[in-house]
């Protein structure tokens, strides 16, 4: 008699999977420590507005009724902002659930992806699990290779993930780079450019990708309300696409996959927008901050265009943010990125940068 390990999808067993980066709680228990900051998962350091405490307060007060599963309200205002119809938009729990449906929906056994590498890892998880064959692009000069993806086109390939700008490399795809590539795919390719730091780039020449999308159809935006916003505990991102894209995706979407507290919180953000422009700056300032001590301290690091910036470490980047941690300062240790010399940093608050200077000097 077959166990279930037997019987399981065998394209699971090629997955290494997810960690994500240690909580704050953990860290203090496991090493006995009172006073611990976490620079490891892109978090915006700083709390929700005001009135978006508010609106999830007075949201809670419902939560014994399931929310609504179109976020019609929700849906309303946001392609009022973004100046597309209500039906060119779909929500997820977080953006990742939006790449995952896209891999469900558009590729199967025999079909082929093209990512980066390295990329957000996510691309590669769903699209082992459905079983298309990957062919991963590495990063030339921590930059999207375009004409490489390009060469890996071919009648089978279903989708294309450009994360733009990239984790982790925190850097971005122009719009004339954009427009280039699109000449070269088949309408029959999805591409689906992931702006999950969208809000943090100030590069004038970033894509426009929704003004595309009326050329390009197979086009598809995701973005979310983690990033810039901080509602990363509440999960909520969002997809652009067209019509008919976005109505395949919903046949597959979860019946209430995104909780009432997070649309409230994500409507009344778009209601708020001097908070966060405030944010940005601030985050803007502090990037800054980092790069001039960095370059101080002879440290090599790649210029972002994110909330995070990835620094070279040396030859055994495990080592050093094992060592970090021990000092309380959670980094990202990119070797499961095969990036053995680097870590990943979150921006933080002008306290918790300052710690991480301080820490990593001691460090190395």
């Amino acid at each position: 008699m077959l166990c279930l390990m037997e019987v399981a999808n065998p394209y699971i067993f090629k997955i290494k999977p997810y960690v994500p980066g240690k909580p704050i709680d953990d860290v203090k228990r496991e090493l006995g420590l009172k006073s611990v900051i976490k620079l490891a998962s892109n978090e915006n350091p700083f709390p929700p507005s005001p009135k978006v405490l508010s609106a999830m307060a007075a949201a809670s007060r419902g939560v014994n009724r399931y929310p609504d599963g179109g976020c019609f309200v929700l849906r309303r205002a946001l392609a009022r902002k973004l100046n597309v119809d209500d039906d060119q938009l779909i929500f997820g729990n977080g953006s990742d659930e939006l790449i995952v449906l896209a891999v469900k929906a558009f590729a199967a056994k025999g079909d082929d992806i093209i990512i980066a590498k390295p990329s957000f890892l996510i691309y590669e998880i769903a699209s082992i699990l459905s079983g298309a064959r990957l062919h991963q692009v590495p990063l030339r000069d921590f930059h999207y290779d375009l004409e490489a993806m390009k060469a890996k086109i071919n009648a089978r390939t279903r989708i294309i993930f450009i994360g733009n700008p990239d984790n982790p490399a925190g850097t971005y795809v122009s719009q004339r780079q954009v427009e280039d590539f699109m000449r070269a795919v088949p309408k029959s390719t999805l591409v689906f450019f992931d702006e999950a730091y969208f809000e943090y780039v100030r590069a004038k020449d970033y894509p426009d990708t929704i003004a595309l999308m009326k050329k390009y159809p197979n086009i598809m935006v995701t973005r979310t309300f983690s990033k810039m916003y901080g509602l990363a505990g509440l999960r909520i991102g969002y997809g652009i696409a067209s019509r008919q894209v976005i109505d395949i995706l919903n046949r597959l979407r979860e019946p209430f996959n995104v909780n009432s507290i997070a649309q409230a919180a994500a409507l009344a953000v778009l209601g708020d927008e001097p908070y966060y422009r405030n944010i940005a700056r601030e985050i803007e300032s502090q990037r800054q901050y980092l790069y001039r001590t960095l370059r101080a301290m002879n440290i090599p690091f790649e210029e972002s265009f994110t909330n995070f910036i990835l620094i070279q470490v040396g030859s055994d980047s495990t080592a050093v943010a094992d060592a970090l941690l021990k000092k309380g300062v959670i980094v990202r240790d990119m070797a499961a990125w095969g990036l053995k010399s680097h870590i990943r940093v979150s921006i933080g608050s002008p306290s918790e940068n300052k710690r991480f200077i301080k820490t990593l000097g001691e460090v190395l």
